[in-house]
């Protein structure tokens, strides 16, 4: 594992329109690392993920990727540079099959580089013909999270992957994670479900009003003390 942090955030800033929602918040992962922001709905998680992938401008601070500047770049130009973004919201293409949601951005409609995740997920290959807006919704995040590991890029920034979906996915889905970061990849995971945090987290970020409140390795925060920031 390198010193320099894969992605960084810099007194990240930025919301809607004239809102600021996600103010100040300074944070970094590495290689090999998993970061989870964690916190009540409405604390500005969803929106620091976007800040990070390019989808919202930050009113202040910076974003860096493998120390490079990357604060003014859009979404498509830090895919390029290794970013891969599965959001919370509008995870697939509703009006496209499995299989053309999976194939969308590559070259060709090969599907063997997808093999192996539907081994862990067969209902994915078993509907890969169907169209993905026939899907439940914790299929849907599977399938997102299937396009999203992948794309085998060196960042993965996901927003709430676990939502709707079945225990045993979450174990798998977790297991997935743990394989990637052996091979050096870098995740961002916007999540509450402490099953799959527990498994994964390498650090912890606790956000309240937009605001980081508390942080710490997986190991420095107690599971009482992250709940405590979890329940209303």
């Amino acid at each position: 594992m390198t010193d320099t942090a894969i992605l960084a955030l810099d007194r990240l800033c930025g919301g809607y329109g004239s809102g600021l929602v996600v103010r100040g918040v300074t944070a970094a992962v590495r290689a090999g690392e998993v970061l989870c922001v964690l916190g009540r709905n409405g604390v500005g998680k969803s929106t620091l993920a976007k800040l990070a992938s390019g989808f919202l401008r930050p009113s202040d601070g910076t974003v860096t990727m493998a120390g490079r500047d990357i604060t003014t770049l859009s979404p498509s130009h830090r895919a390029r540079l290794g970013l891969t973004y599965c959001p919370q919201e509008r995870v697939v293409f509703d009006d496209l099959t499995v299989a053309e949601n999976l194939t969308l951005m590559r070259p060709t409609r090969d599907l063997a580089a997808f093999e192996p995740y539907f081994s862990v997920f067969p209902r994915l290959a078993e509907r890969r013909r169907q169209h993905a807006g026939t899907l439940s919704g914790g299929e849907k995040k599977l399938l997102s999270f299937v396009r999203g590991l992948a794309a085998d890029t060196g960042l993965v920034v996901i927003d709430e992957p676990t939502e709707g979906v079945q225990y045993e996915n979450v174990i798998r889905m977790a297991d997935l994670i743990a394989e990637r970061k052996r091979q050096g990849t870098a995740f961002l995971v916007i999540e509450q479900n402490l099953t799959l945090v527990e498994r994964i987290a390498d650090h912890l970020v606790i956000m309240d009003h937009g605001e980081v409140v508390r942080t710490g390795t997986a190991a420095e925060l107690a599971g009482d003390d992250v709940l405590a920031h979890l329940t209303v």
